[in-house]
């Protein structure tokens, strides 16, 4: 891996599989990456800011407007200051939004702000997962430039076993190796 690409930002959102992320943090930053995390009000809902601060060994960005100094505007600072975006676990919220164009949280005006390869790894029950408006939003984002790392067939969160469990560790930081 070229030194020039060390930064990547971690997007977890509100989704069982976020569990997964201390994983995902551990791993890459075996690989050499230097990791930043922003957490979504809902994905607190399944981990603590503490857990994956503690693991990154720094502060986890969760609200847009937590920073009060005009001349440092964190979806700003962050989205230009990395080379890749990995939002893994994507739910279909998250998903929606960035094929939308929404901004409203900080995550969201990330993706929209940086010049970075962006990565998503999808989560979430099988039938919401092959919604037609989710597959169509991600084929959107696909032909926006952005990657993603497919679910695979598993135990969900709802007692139903299909397609939408989170690809494994593994499978995410080495897609996003192929692509560094």
């Amino acid at each position: 891996m070229s030194k020039k690409y060390k930064k990547i930002l971690l997007g977890v959102t509100g989704s069982i599989a976020a569990y997964k992320a201390g994983d995902i943090i551990r791993r890459l930053q075996e690989k050499g990456f230097d990791v930043s995390v922003i957490m979504t009000k809902e994905a607190e809902l399944f981990i603590t800011p503490l857990t994956l601060g503690s693991l990154c060994g720094k502060k986890v960005y969760q609200n847009l407007f937590d920073s009060i100094d005009a001349w440092n505007i964190d979806h700003i600072q962050l989205a230009g200051d990395i080379d890749f975006l990995l939002i893994a676990p994507a739910t279909a919220n998250i998903i929606s939004k960035i094929a939308s164009g929404l901004a409203d949280d900080l995550l969201s005006c990330c993706v929209l702000a940086t010049q970075a390869k962006i990565f998503l790894a999808p989560a979430m029950n099988s039938e919401m997962y092959k919604n037609k408006i989710i597959q169509e939003n991600i084929k959107r984002l696909k032909n926006f430039g952005m990657h993603f790392i497919d679910p695979v067939h598993g135990k969900l969160a709802c007692g139903t076993e299909g397609e939408g469990h989170l690809a494994e560790v593994d499978d995410i930081v080495s897609a996003v190796m192929r692509l560094s």
